[in-house]
């Protein structure tokens, strides 16, 4: 075997003992998508979650090999076998990263470092692409590019400018070359690329990462929604359970309330405040009405037997006479 040969064995053994006591440290694994991400992105990232956890990039066919051995090794141990979800996340242009710490705070320190990228033809767009309005600074001997694009355009102080913004590339649409060439002389960066977290093995089980973002308010609103849900469809079947019990009290209570009220019954004790209030109501209005009754007569009177007052038209008289 030549130098070169032995150097490159000895790195993979290296890197396969390294990758096997990992798996032997750590229980928590992160399955990161590291399409487009740069050398210095990776060291950002590394440096972050130093203490927390380890990055590991290298080739799926290894990395499946050590953990396809490291099961194969502890048959016996149940957790250790559920590693083979680990082993078919393992496909495409992905990493791993060991943990050991809050899982949602380690993914924020992951995925935050992102750096602006121009388009590329062939690529799936991760977001909408949009135009902006206004001026290109283009001269307008490139107005026929424009129109290929179907973008409305007009000539001011001798450069293009759009009119409208252009909704230019949709979401999970492929870019095409005249996508590349007009954000290229526009000189726009559409899209920021960084590492992204899609899967978590946790405690024996691979989930997706998105799960992370659900918060003790959505699971409580969701359980909610779901009592009320089945509370609604047993009521309407007449099926009574710990949920329709208070709703079938309450209604029947309703219901004795109103044969009080519309009989005058005062042997109903519950009823009694609810009597007394709306006794209160009716009588409010009526005296209200009486008052004001009363007061408009009082009114009046007082306006005709006030005294009319007299207009001072000064020392001379009506007509300035002495």
């Amino acid at each position: 075997m030549s130098e070169a040969g032995k150097k490159r064995k000895d790195r993979k053994n290296k890197f396969c003992g390294r990758f096997k006591q990992l798996l032997e440290t750590y229980k928590d694994v992160m399955v990161i998508a590291i399409d487009n991400v740069g050398s210095l992105q990776m060291q950002k990232v590394r440096m972050a979650i130093r203490g927390r956890g380890v990055v590991v990039i290298g080739k799926n066919t290894v990395m499946r090999k050590v953990i396809k051995d490291y099961i194969d090794a502890n048959k016996a141990n149940k957790e250790i076998a559920n590693l083979v979800q680990l082993y078919n996340a393992l496909v495409g242009n992905v990493g791993l990263v060991f943990v050991n710490g809050p899982l949602a705070e380690i993914r924020t320190a992951i995925m935050q470092f992102k750096v602006p990228a121009a388009a590329k033809s062939g690529v799936t767009a991760p977001v909408d692409v949009f135009v902006p309005p206004g001026a290109t600074g283009l001269d307008p001997g490139q107005t026929s590019f424009f129109q290929a694009l179907n973008i409305a355009t007009k000539i001011v102080k001798g450069a293009i400018e759009i009119i409208n913004q252009v909704h230019l590339i949709k979401k999970g649409d492929r870019v095409t070359t005249s996508h590349v060439a007009l954000l290229a002389k526009l000189d726009i960066k559409p899209f920021f690329y960084g590492i992204v977290v899609t899967k978590i093995y946790e405690g024996g089980l691979l989930y997706d990462a998105a799960a992370l973002d659900i918060t003790p308010a959505d699971v409580i609103a969701k359980f909610q929604a779901s009592v009320a849900k089945i509370t609604a469809l047993s009521l309407k079947l007449g099926m009574p359970n710990a949920l329709t019990i208070p709703h079938s009290i309450g209604g029947a209570f309703r219901k004795l309330l109103a044969v009080a009220f519309a009989t005058g019954n005062t042997n109903f004790k519950q009823a009694q405040a609810v009597l007394n209030a709306a006794a209160s109501a009716a009588s409010a209005p009526a005296a209200s009405s009486s008052s004001s009754t009363s007061a408009a007569p009082a009114a009046a009177a007082a306006a005709k037997d006030e005294p009319e007052e007299e207009e001072d038209v000064g020392a001379g008289g009506l007509f300035g006479d002495d």
